[in-house]
């Protein structure tokens, strides 16, 4: 029997603070939670909570015969959990069904995949252990932000274990072939791949309610009617959409929820079709052929390339800034900072640069909270510096431990070090409001005074003692003695004390 799938995609990113009240240096909070509020709660009356209702009240009036797949980003149930535990209480309830199956993606929503298999494994394995927290379920369907794919990023989700992946049957891709088959990863043949259907996806996302279309007003009838049409021997039809689509996209005077309503009883009444969940479908089909997609595609626009995300200097400038962060970020041990990072790599973010105002321009205005694309990436431009200062704090004394072998460094770098070093002790000072120093007395005396907290610094961090230690002789020799010399007396004690809270 042929099946067909419903995938729905929920995200909702955190919308960023605009650039014109945003300081860099002072202001830590990048996100709008007054908008990231009233967004959410606009899109849950609209649309998560009427139709998470009608899905539950379908699967109640059909049982396991009618079944559904949901993709939603770790960046989404994060803001369900602050913003509408309703709605995240409303999922529960269909997970609990037996007739919903939650797909794998980046935790952000993010295009990791493009530029560190580091980064991507790590968003993955952030979102199943989402997944598992909420709905009790380990995905074993991986689907790709934007649908983005090609045949390295297939490999590497082979390599994490699952069985199918999801992306979009594009028809440069394809040629004179269908994407109601599965096919498999060209490189690993091992992973299954579901196409998209986008003809019959994008019927009911986006043109539904286009009076211009010459298939308006689109009936259950008339969408069972293509269904027919498709060729007996043709296995799948996939479709996926943003859930949004319902109430949102599509508001409820279109008709959309009575469309929805009424499309399994037509089905299961007028075709030979029945819904099956991805898993299922990779499960009981054999794959037909290789999908080669060297270069990668996405859902998006005409082309079906990555040109909504990384299509101008804007979006390549903020990408490539955002991810020569990642060694650094990775050595910190932050839950604010790791936060912020995978935050500031949701893909959205790139999506409000593009300056593609052609056949897909009313798109990508749509889906924009900026005027222009320039605003955008002032705003995320903004944030990143204030990121990155934060980085720089965090980070100096780990610099300062990067140099294994101090015996090669130079006086001037033995130099730099010191006032680096220096640099982070007035740092604390500031930050530790019970600490008083006598400004009138020796800088020595100052630092012993700071004891207890130096002493907790050293014991975790031993390089960092050695160097606290080594300080007044390191100064004082790095201008008069060669970085040799400097260390041999760097070994002695000297009795500097360290720092107190």
């Amino acid at each position: 029997m042929k099946s067909i799938c419903f995938y729905f995609q929920v995200h909702q990113p955190q919308r960023l603070k605009n650039y014109r009240f945003f300081n860099i240096g002072e202001d830590h909070h990048y996100y709008d939670d007054y908008a990231n509020r009233t967004i959410m709660r606009k899109v849950a009356e609209k649309c998560y909570l009427p139709t998470n209702q009608l899905m539950l009240d379908l699967i109640n009036a059909y049982g396991s015969r009618f079944k559904i797949s949901y993709s939603i980003s770790g960046t989404a149930i994060d803001q369900f959990e602050q913003y509408a535990p309703d709605v995240l209480e409303s999922f529960k309830r269909l997970a609990e069904t037996g007739c919903v199956e939650f797909i794998s993606e980046t935790y952000s929503h993010s295009l990791a995949a493009l530029k560190s298999k580091k980064e991507f494994f790590s968003q993955i394995e952030a979102h199943k252990a989402k997944i598992q927290e909420h709905f009790g379920q380990t995905p074993t369907v991986f689907r790709n932000t934007e649908l983005i794919y090609n045949d390295e990023i297939g490999e590497m989700v082979a390599e994490l274990g699952y069985k199918a992946m999801l992306t979009e049957g594009a028809k440069h891709i394809l040629g004179w072939k269908s994407p109601n088959y599965l096919y498999y990863n060209a490189l690993n043949p091992k992973l299954k791949i579901l196409l998209k259907n986008f003809k019959l996806s994008d019927d009911i996302a986006f043109r539904f309610s286009n009076k211009a279309w010459e298939a308006w007003p689109l009936t259950t009838e008339k969408y069972v009617d293509w269904l027919n049409a498709i060729d007996s021997k043709e296995e799948v039809i996939n479709l996926f959409m943003d859930y949004e689509t319902f109430g949102e996209h599509q508001w409820a005077e279109t008709g959309i929820f009575d469309f929805m309503r009424a499309l399994p009883k037509a089905v299961f009444s007028q075709t030979d079709f029945k819904f099956a969940t991805p898993s299922e479908v990779a499960d009981s089909h054999q794959p037909v052929a290789a999908y080669n997609v060297p270069y990668s595609i996405s859902w998006a626009d005409e082309e079906r390339d990555l040109t909504a995300w990384l299509g101008n200097e804007l979006q390549d400038e903020a990408f490539d800034k955002l991810y020569a962060l990642e060694e650094i970020v990775d050595k910190v041990d932050d839950e604010d900072i790791k936060r912020d990072w995978r935050y500031l790599q949701t893909s959205d973010h790139f999506y409000y640069m593009c300056t593609k105002f052609f056949a897909d321009g009313d798109v990508h205005m749509y889906f924009n909270p900026y005027d222009t694309p320039y605003q955008a990436f002032i705003t995320y431009m903004n944030v990143l510096s204030d990121f990155i200062l934060r980085l720089k704090d965090k980070t100096t004394v780990d610099a300062l431990l990067s140099s294994t072998d101090i015996s090669k460094l130079s006086n001037l770098e033995i130099e730099s070090l010191v006032v680096k070093y220096e640099k982070v002790i007035e740092k604390l000072k500031g930050k530790i409001k019970t600490l008083a120093i006598d400004k009138t007395k020796p800088k020595r005396k100052a630092i012993a005074k700071a004891k207890p907290v130096r002493k907790k610094i050293a014991a975790t961090k031993p390089k960092v003692k050695a160097i606290a230690k080594a300080k007044p002789t390191l100064k004082k020799i790095a201008k008069t003695k060669p970085a040799a010399k400097a260390i041999d007396k760097a070994k002695k004690p000297t009795g500097v004390a360290k720092k107190k809270k």
